[in-house]
């Protein structure tokens, strides 16, 4: 497969599941604009998930490994959404390159190939950057 026919097969990965987080997402922004801390952003998507029944864990556990060994420490993603999308929360004013770093991070050590950063400290409207593994 070409290089420009993997990348468009790549920008269409999850293609329904985006879509539905998306509105979700759309939603909570328009009822609750810019300015809140993640926690509660965290909590509106949450009700949101559950009207719209978009399958989601809400800051699983999941154990990370270094050279085959377990960490004592953990990651815990603010979603992963169909089992197979993480989707991470900030609320800041600009998405650095430091957020999509580590959300890129958190893909390969989950080995999930489909992320979703969303911003809703960004004005005037959230901002949404897919990451793919």
């Amino acid at each position: 497969m070409n290089h420009e026919i993997h990348e468009k097969h790549e920008k269409l990965l999850f293609k329904d599941g985006v879509y539905a987080i998306q509105g979700a997402v759309f939603g909570v922004y328009r009822e609750m604009g810019a300015g809140f801390l993640e926690a509660v952003y965290q909590e509106c998507l949450e009700r949101e998930f559950r009207d719209r029944k978009i399958p989601f864990a809400s800051q699983k556990e999941l154990l990370l490994t270094y050279k085959w060994s377990l960490l004592e420490q953990c990651y815990m993603p603010d979603f992963i959404c169909y089992d197979k999308i993480i989707l991470e929360l900030k609320a800041v004013s600009e998405l650095g390159k430091e957020h999509k770093a580590l959300l890129f991070n958190y893909l390969k050590a989950c080995e999930l190939r489909l992320g979703l950063l969303v911003n809703f400290g960004h004005y005037p409207k959230v901002q949404i950057e897919r990451i793919i593994l």
